[in-house]
């Protein structure tokens, strides 16, 4: 595995959550120099590290550290029906994806 898949990981989760380095290194209880250093390749983050940053973007530790390509959704919190209507549009889109592969 790469050392710059996390920090690429760790970079985009986070902008795309919205989130500054001071505000996630505050999540996790650390500083805002920790999280630059994990972005920029200086120090990789202890274990524990790891399963904070997972719980806080709702993915998993193997798709954090670029080992699983996989982005899972977090379900928690959401009802049978809820989580029955995304399903339903996952498979929508994944449907419409290959529509417009093949029509290529």
């Amino acid at each position: 595995m790469e050392s710059s898949n996390f920090s690429e990981i760790l970079k985009d989760l986070r902008k795309r959550s919205g989130l500054t380095q001071q505000q996630l290194g505050e999540l996790m209880g650390k500083s805002k120099s920790i999280v630059s250093y994990y972005e920029l390749q200086e120090r990789s983050p202890s274990p524990n590290a790891l399963v904070k940053l997972a719980a806080i973007f709702h993915v998993s530790t193997d798709y954090l550290l670029g080992v699983d390509p996989a982005r899972r959704l977090d379900v928690t919190e959401l009802t049978e029906e809820d989580v029955t209507t995304v399903s339903s549009l996952i498979d929508l889109l994944r449907k419409k994806n290959r529509s417009l592969r093949e029509s290529r």
